[in-house]
C-alpha cells in the first residue's frame, strides 16, 4: 500500500508530463485508447465535463481488465480546458493529458448558496464537487488502484488562487472548508492529485513534472510521499510556497527513495523528511538538485518516534534566505532535528547521514540538533562549501525547533550549531563570509551547552581543525 499526494491544488498549480506507472507491463500488445471527446466532454472550461470523463475512465478500466495484454488503457484529453469535479482514476488506466489540454479543478464559490445548487455553468464549483470525506478532496484521485498513471505534457490546474481569502506578501490567508466538520484549519481545502492505498506501488516513477504554486500560500507542498518503496523522482521543477519534496511516514515505513536532477524554489523546505514521522525512513538518496531562494534547503524534521538511517545528499547547490518567521525555517542550508512533537510523542533517532559535494550560499548556518531521547549519530560531511552572506532585512538570532519541541528560541547565529550528537565527521569543509562583512557574525562552531556522548568531531583536509572532547558537556 502507498500514498502519493500532489498537494498543490490549494493554489494555482499545473503538472506537465507526469508519469506514475506502478508496473511496466512486458507485453507489446497495442494499447487501448479512448478519448474523452468521444464520451461527450466539451473541453470549453465552462460546463462541467466530469460525467463524460468519468465514463471514459470507467470504460477504460473495463477494457484493461477484460484483456490479457497486461497493458493499461489510455484516456486521452485533446487540447481544451476540462472543468471537473473529482475524477476517480481506476486500475489499469493512464490519463494522457495532451499538450495544450488542461484539467481544471473546481474552486470555492464565495456565495454560500452555491453549496445547495446541483449544477453550475459559471466555471466555479461547489463543495459538492468533492467527496464528503476531506481526505478524498482531490481533483484526480486513485484509491486502491494498480497500474495507473498520468502523462502527456498537459496541465492539471487546481485554481488555487481562488482559495485565497486575503493576499499577503508575508503569508496568504486561505479559505477553509472546515464548516464540513471533517477537517480544520487552512489545510481544509482540496488538493491536486492523490494516489491513496495504491497497490503494487514499488518501482514507481515520477519524472518530467513541473509544479507551480503561489509563493505566498501555506500548506501547498509539491510532492508528498507516504509509505511507498523504491520510488524515483527525476527531472522535476517545483516552485511553491511550502515543502517541495516531502517524504512522510503516516501509515508505514518508507524505503529506497531516489530524487535526482531537480530544481526547487520554496518558502519552506526544499527537501524535508517529516514532520509526520511515525515509522522509519531508510535508504534515501537526493542527488544533483538545485535549490534557490528557499527558506530551508535540506531538512529532517523528525517528531513522532520514527527512526531515520542511511540517507545521502550529494551534488547539491543551495541558496537559502530569511522570510517572515511565520514560515518554518531560518535560512538554514542544512537542518537536521529530532525531538518529540508533544508530551504524547517520542523522539526518533537519526543515523548514518552523508552530505557530499554540497555548495551553499545562505544567510544562516547549519543546524544539527538531536534530543535526550533521540541522538544524531554517524553524520559525515565531505567536500562542503558554505558561504555566508546577509541580504534581507529580517532579524537573525533565532533557532527554529518547530513544530512542537521548543518552538522559536533566541540564540546567537553560528556557522554550525550542534547538540546531542554522537559521531560527527567533517572532511574538507570550508566556511567563509562573502566580501560584505558589515552584518557578519563571528562564531563558526557552536557546541550547544547540551549533553554529548563521547564524540569525535574530526575536520580533515585543508586548513581544518579537529575537536576531540574529553567531557560530556561543552
Amino acid at each position: 500500500m502507498a500514498t502519493f499526494f500532489f498537494s498543490l491544488t490549494q493554489l494555482f498549480s499545473s503538472i506537465f508530463i507526469l508519469s506514475l506507472i506502478h508496473l511496466s507491463p512486458s507485453s507489446t500488445s497495442p494499447t487501448t485508447t479512448l478519448s474523452v471527446k468521444t464520451y461527450g466532454a466539451a473541453g470549453d472550461g465552462v460546463q462541467y465535463d466530469t460525467i463524460p470523463i468519468q465514463a471514459a475512465i470507467d470504460a477504460c478500466t473495463s477494457a484493461s481488465t477484460s484483456t490479457t495484454s497486461g497493458r493499461p488503457c489510455h484516456v486521452t484529453f485533446p487540447p481544451g480546458t476540462y472543468l471537473t469535479a473529482t475524477l476517480f482514476l481506476k486500475s489499469g488506466v493512464v490519463l494522457d493529458i495532451q499538450q495544450n489540454a488542461t484539467v481544471l479543478g473546481g474552486t470555492l464559490e464565495s456565495d454560500t448558496r452555491i453549496f445547495h445548487r446541483l449544477n453550475t455553468t459559471d466555471g466555479r464549483t461547489r463543495l459538492e464537487d468533492y467527496p464528503r470525506n476531506a481526505d478524498r478532496w482531490y481533483v484526480v484521485l486513485a484509491e486502491d488502484a494498480a497500474e495507473v498513471g498520468i502523462t502527456g505534457g498537459g496541465e492539471i490546474n487546481g485554481q488555487g488562487l481562488k482559495f485565497v481569502q486575503r493576499f499577503d506578501e508575508r503569508k496568504n490567508v486561505m479559505v477553509s472548508w472546515n464548516r464540513t466538520g471533517s477537517c480544520s484549519g487552512d489545510e481544509c481545502r482540496p488538493r491536486l492529485v492523490g494516489f491513496i492505498r495504491s497497490k503494487n506501488c514499488n518501482n514507481t516513477s515520477i519524472h518530467d513534472v513541473s509544479i507551480y504554486g503561489d509563493f505566498n500560500t501555506p500548506n501547498n507542498d509539491g510532492i508528498d510521499i507516504d509509505d511507498s518503496n523504491n520510488t524515483v523522482i527525476t527531472r522535476c521543477n517545483i516552485n511553491t510556497g511550502d515543502d517541495a519534496i516531502c517524504p512522510k511516514t503516516y501509515d508505514g515505513p518508507l524505503y529506497n527513495l531516489t530524487a535526482t536532477d531537480c530544481w526547487i524554489r520554496t518558502k519552506s523546505s526544499a527537501v524535508k523528511l517529516g514532520s509526520a514521522s511515525w515509522f522509519d525512513f531508510k535508504g534515501l538518496v537526493f542527488d544533483n538538485i538545485t535549490i534557490v531562494d528557499s527558506h530551508r534547503g535540506l531538512g529532517l524534521q523528525i517528531r513522532d518516534g520514527g527512526n531515520v538511517s542511511d540517507i545521502t545528499f550529494s551534488n547539491i547547490n543551495i541558496t537559502t534566505r530569511y522570510y517572515d518567521p511565520s514560515w518554518w525555517g531560518r535560512a538554514e542550508p542544512i537542518y537536521v532535528t529530532t525531538c518529540p512533537r508533544d508530551s504524547k510523542s517520542k523522539a526518533g533517532s537519526i543515523s548514518n547521514l552523508r552530505f557530499v559535494n554540497i555548495t551553499a550560499t545562505s544567510e544562516n548556518g547549519v543546524f544539527l540538533s538531536g534530543s535526550k531521547g533521540g541522538m544524531l549519530s554517524n553524520l559525515k560531511f565531505t567536500n562542503v562549501n558554505l558561504t555566508y552572506r546577509r541580504w534581507t532585512n529580517f532579524a537573525d538570532g533565532l533557532v527554529d525547533y518547530r513544530p512542537g519541541c521548543q518552538g522559536l528560541v533566541n540564540h546567537s547565529t553560528a556557522g554550525f550549531i550542534m547538540e546531542h550528537i554522537e559521531g560527527l565527521e567533517v572532511e574538507n569543509v570550508n566556511m567563509r563570509w562573502s566580501e560584505d562583512r558589515s552584518r557578519r557574525w563571528n562564531n563558526p562552531l557552536d557546541f550547544r551547552p547540551s549533553t554529548f556522548n563521547p564524540v569525535d568531531v574530526c575536520c580533515n583536509g585543508y586548513n581544518t581543525i579537529c575537536y576531540k572532547p574529553t567531557t560530556k558537556t561543552f
